[in-house]
């Protein structure tokens, strides 16, 4: 009922350990808390803040338009919602290596269990599109510095992502990942890898976990859970799945209304009342006033 019992300083605590353990954690992207809600009860590992998502979300390109308010504030609301820790896009840091560590402090205090700050220049676009560019070294090095210098909970998480690897090639994208973890990165988001080679150097490379970024239409194949592990991938995410398969049925349905006047043929994909009551744990708050929950729920 209401929030996540579990502390923030608890799922970071939980995060670290779950991060040495070995295994692949699989992270889905949660587009808003009600999703989050519905990754935790799925059985997933933790819960994704996209920047991509929260910026699509106000109606915005994925260009670095969204600010530091605007996901701390999302980052907040989603985090507290599930006991899974929750890992944010932080962009680029939104401004200079003090700015980063402002960020850092910021998402700190939403109760976000760990982060990535990566070494686009600004205005930065979608990870996955051609023409990005990149910082150079000093500049991201000094990102990542920062912002593992601002956390005050050193189990924050702290992940550099790089995008080089589209602009110079792998061996600079591995060069890349070694100096941020010289600087300071707990782990390592190489962006736009083409194949499970590529992982796998990248993860032969370095002693901290590395992610994975599977989202669709994108660089990357579509690697299943096992081929990422067996590659030595520590952590999964699906950034925008759970968005794009939302706008998909939406659209869907609305194009139907529009054709047949009603939208009685596609109740049966629906969720249905019971089901979202059930998520929203409607009778749990019976225990607050049982004259909020004092009606039977329909079976549909």
């Amino acid at each position: 009922m209401l929030y996540a019992t579990t502390s923030a300083a608890e799922k970071r605590a939980a995060f670290r350990e779950r991060l040495g353990s070995g295994e692949l954690l699989q992270v889905p992207g949660a587009f808003n808390p009600l999703s989050a809600r519905l990754i935790e009860e799925k059985g997933f590992d933790g819960v994704y803040i996209s920047g991509a998502v929260l910026a699509a979300d106000l109606g915005l390109p994925d260009i670095g338009l969204t600010t530091l308010s605007e996901v701390a504030g999302r980052s907040t609301q989603i985090a507290r919602m599930t006991n899974l820790p929750a890992l944010v896009d932080a962009d680029t840091g939104f401004g200079e290596p003090m700015n980063v560590a402002r960020t850092v402090q910021e998402l700190e205090d939403a109760g976000v269990a760990g982060l990535h700050i990566e070494d686009q220049v600004n205005p930065k676009r979608c990870g996955h599109l051609d023409g990005k560019q990149v910082v150079d070294a000093d500049t991201a090095v000094k990102r990542i510095r920062a912002a593992a210098d601002a956390r005050r909970d050193p189990n924050l998480l702290i992940m550099a992502r790089t995008d080089i690897r589209g602009v110079d090639g792998m061996d600079a994208a591995i060069d890349r990942a070694k100096r941020l973890v010289d600087a300071g990165a707990d782990a390592v988001f190489p962006e736009a890898m083409r194949d499970l080679g590529e992982f796998e150097a990248m993860c032969e490379s370095l002693d901290v976990p590395v992610l994975a970024n599977m989202t669709e239409f994108g660089k990357s194949e579509l690697f299943t859970a096992q081929q990422l592990q067996d590659a030595g991938i520590r952590i999964v995410i699906y950034p925008v799945t759970l968005l794009r398969s939302a706008m998909g049925a939406a659209e869907r349905t609305l194009d139907l209304i529009a054709a047949e006047g009603t939208q009685a043929s596609a109740v049966a994909d629906m969720q249905t009342r019971a089901r979202l009551y059930e998520l929203l744990d409607y009778s749990g708050y019976n225990a607050f006033d049982s004259g909020i929950f004092n009606f039977t729920v329909p079976g549909r």
